[in-house]
């Protein structure tokens, strides 16, 4: 009797196990299972760098390595992987780079919002993300291009010059050493925040270092977890959650408080409550305007903030282009305020915003080879059209995601002799070698910039006050940084330590 019952229980432990495991394959097909690869798509990598499940692991563990095989895997220079459940086509060369920045079906933000997986965002009532609503492309370029105006940077000046003493002045003494991806890189998200964002938190330091730790968090919460498996509440997805939500409550409350005060602050925020009217009809404006200022100031603070920083390190340890530049900032200043009496802050402010655009050629070349050694990893567009795009022989399919390694130009010898090499010369007319080839300088995303002046007036106005080295946390001078990491994903702050050795300047 006992045998019987025991051989049914069996029989129904298996049964039940059998229709489990069943279960669970067929949810496992129907979630994880691929659709086939396009005929006219580029070529499919190995199964070894196309995991189940995972898809290419080596796109975030050795990302320059990944896309070099990639390339040399295909006759075209253009293959195709797997993210997960993403179909993604990665591109090399000059047609194919054409085509990633210049074809008007390739969307930027479709692609940014799926595969990078850093920036902050915004859910409306549906779960969605506000940034990839129908229209919000379309508004975000239109009202940032209003904050790069002229008039509305000339404006900002004198508050960025303020701002920018205000710091200096709490450097501990007039000698000393500091880590400009701390100190600088806090002062250039206040004037960022004071170009696109608000000026309560541009005016409370406290409250900006708080506000600066929350992007910061969102930062450093991009996993391949969060791209793969965006679902999955890891600790670094419950991380970001909160730290989004906050930096919306943040910024809506300030907007609520002045609506319900009637208080005006001659900002970014205010300008866009004032434009409210126009927008209503396009999405919900009460997640409009944060998701707009949240992205803006994470976007301008990820690249500002690091080249700045960079662009001092490298000037500091080039003591031939340290020089050049200098001369170049006091020519300017002695042309616009010669009297040397006068304060530092009031000779800058007398510099007419015409004059930051057009009469700092050194700098602006420092800038730009900053930005070609510092600028990081992939660039990211899905094809948003209903049709293929042809590149050559081969296509994107509808609904593809693009992604292009921005090293396969800015680190090509044929473009750039020594690529590696910080030498901002290699832009003069002479060589002029990012006029080689279209697209080959590719900086600004190969599209509209901020005013350059905004860029480097915190450089300006450091090198005018203090002389200075770049050297290591033990005070020994850098004769050339350390190469930056190919296989980073983004700008980054350096590994190694790089510190900015300072006193008040002599002859000033």
């Amino acid at each position: 009797m006992l045998s019987l019952v025991d051989d049914s229980l069996h029989a129904s432990f298996l049964r039940v196990f059998t229709y489990t495991i069943l279960v669970f394959t067929i949810l496992f097909i129907f979630v994880f299972r691929r659709p086939s690869h396009p005929p006219k798509a580029p070529k499919l990598l190995s199964y070894y760098e196309n995991l189940p499940i995972l898809g290419a692991v080596r796109f975030f563990t050795a990302r320059l390595e990944f896309f070099r095989d990639g390339i040399r895997s295909s006759a075209s220079g253009n293959f195709s992987f797997w993210l997960g459940q993403h179909f993604v086509i990665g591109l090399s060369g000059d047609e194919s780079r054409h085509v990633f920045f210049q074809n008007s079906t390739m969307g930027i933000a479709e692609g940014y919002a799926v595969l990078f997986g850093g920036g902050p965002r915004v859910k409306n009532s549906k779960g969605s993300d506000v940034a990839q609503e129908p229209g919000f492309l379309k508004y975000f370029r239109d009202r940032i291009t209003h904050l790069l105006r002229r008039e509305y940077l000339s404006k900002n000046i004198t508050c960025f010059i303020h701002d920018i003493q205000a710091r200096l002045d709490e450097l501990p003494s007039e000698t000393g050493m500091i880590d400009p991806f701390v100190s600088i890189y806090e002062t250039v998200f206040q004037l960022t925040m004071r170009m696109v964002g608000s000026a309560e938190i541009a005016n409370d330091v406290p409250r900006l270092r708080k506000t600066l730790r929350l992007f910061e968090t969102i930062e450093q919460s991009t996993t391949p977890t969060s791209i793969i498996f965006p679902w999955m509440p890891t600790i670094a997805f419950i991380k970001r959650t909160i730290a989004g939500g906050r930096l919306y409550y943040l910024f809506k409350s300030i907007m609520d408080n002045r609506k319900r005060t009637g208080r005006r602050e001659d900002d970014a925020l205010q300008y866009l409550i004032d434009m409210g009217d126009d927008i209503k009809n396009v999405i919900q404006s009460d997640l409009l305007l944060p998701q707009f200022i949240v992205g803006a100031v994470f976007a301008g603070q990820l690249n500002t903030g690091i080249n700045a920083c960079f662009m001092l390190t490298y000037i500091g340890s080039s003591r031939y282009w340290y020089d050049l530049v200098r001369a170049e900032i006091d020519g300017v200043l002695n042309k616009y305020a010669p009297d040397r009496s006068m304060p530092l802050t009031q000779r800058f402010e007398a510099i007419p915003i015409e004059a930051w655009e057009s009469e700092f050629p050194l700098l602006e070349c420092c800038l730009k080879d900053s930005i070609r050694l510092q600028l990081l990893g992939t660039m990211y567009r899905r094809n948003i059209d209903t049709r293929d795009v042809k590149i050559g022989n081969e296509i994107i399919p509808s609904g593809a995601f693009v992604t292009y390694h921005i090293s396969d130009v800015h680190q090509d010898p044929e473009v750039y002799s020594e690529p590696q090499k910080w030498d901002p010369s290699r832009y003069f007319p002479a060589r002029a070698e990012d006029k080689k080839k279209p697209f080959c300088w590719i900086g600004w995303g190969a599209g509209r910039h901020p005013c350059l002046g905004t860029r480097f007036l915190i450089v300006a106005i450091f090198l005018t006050r203090f002389d200075y080295e770049t050297c290591d946390d033990n005070g020994v001078p850098y004769g050339e940084l350390p190469p930056p990491d190919l296989n980073a994903h983004a700008a980054t702050k350096p590994t190694a330590p790089i510190r900015l050795k300072y006193r008040l300047r002599r002859d000033s």
